[in-house]
């Protein structure tokens, strides 16, 4: 049974006024539990919108999300549950970073979720262990950090819930290479370690290209496709005309294609072209 699942999910903003749009526009979608998934798509393609159903902050004007098999919405008054199992952490989290201490802001979620103290604790210390954030710097305040500390921080309140799934929307967007490539490595590290679902809301491919599962893309308002990442950039050329940025790697070999070497449509990293080119070259003896 998928642990997240969509059927016919269609919202659309303002309806009956001029300013009608639908934003995403009967999608089908299974997760399954555990799965590491980027989701793509150009501005305005309808990504964001759809991530925000999945906990419940927007509810569909048809269709249905099921969490574990049960519709969300069936009894609205337990949608507050919904949003502990189902973590949503948005674009620039650290502006919404108000406690004292760093220990303080990563357990206001588990606090309100009424657990123990010695519970509290142990997730704060593990799941700063998972975001990078070393132990010393819990009785700092977080206004003292870096933007890319901060931005861990955020991200470790909702881990600290420990969602079945956690959803994380642009969570590089603004950090520098190395901050970006830290922040990665340690959400592929916690999910590792928890085996939870993940989904992976960006605008570069070659941020998720290398460790996700399965690569979802919306465009205009419709579910493009969501496959495996091989099969997804198989289609290179059909991304690029919908607007978005296939890796620069995966470009280099679509040009080589073009002139007649080649090397499949399945290359999009660069450690993956490496194996190919040197093949290649044995082959033809040249090493």
């Amino acid at each position: 049974m998928p642990i997240l699942e969509t059927k016919g999910l269609t919202y659309t903003y303002s309806p009956g006024t001029p300013f009608e749009k639908t934003a995403v526009d009967h999608v089908d979608l299974s997760i399954s539990e555990g799965e590491l998934i980027g989701v793509m798509g150009h501005t305005g393609s309808g990504k964001s919108t759809l991530i925000q159903h999945f906990n419940g902050l927007l509810r569909p004007t048809s269709g249905q999300i099921l969490l574990e098999g049960k519709d969300i919405w069936e009894d609205k008054t337990k949608i507050r549950d919904v949003r502990f199992k189902v973590g949503l952490v948005f674009q620039y989290p650290e502006y919404q970073i108000f406690e004292e201490t760093v220990y303080k802001d990563i357990a206001f979620g588990p606090k309100n979720m009424g657990l123990d103290e010695n519970e509290i604790k142990r997730r704060v210390l593990e799941t700063a262990s998972d975001i990078g954030l070393r132990e010393e710097l819990l009785e700092r305040s977080p206004f003292e950090l870096s933007g890319g500390q901060k931005r861990r921080v955020a991200i470790a309140g909702v881990m600290a819930m420990e969602p079945k799934v956690l959803i994380l929307d642009e969570p590089t967007a603004g950090l520098d290479p190395a901050g970006r490539d830290k922040i990665l490595s340690h959400i592929k590290a916690y999910h590792e370690r928890t085996k939870n679902t993940i989904l992976i809301v960006s605008h570069s491919m070659e941020d998720i290209a290398g460790f996700a599962d399965r690569i979802l893309v919306m465009n205009h308002a419709r579910l493009f496709c969501c496959d495996e990442v091989k099969r997804v950039f198989g289609r290179a050329e059909e991304l690029t005309e919908i607007g978005l940025d296939v890796p620069q790697i995966t470009k280099v070999f679509m040009r080589l294609r073009q002139k007649g070497i080649d090397f499949g449509k399945e290359v999009y990293t660069v450690g993956y072209a490496k194996e190919l080119l040197l093949r290649e070259l044995r082959e033809r003896g040249r090493l």
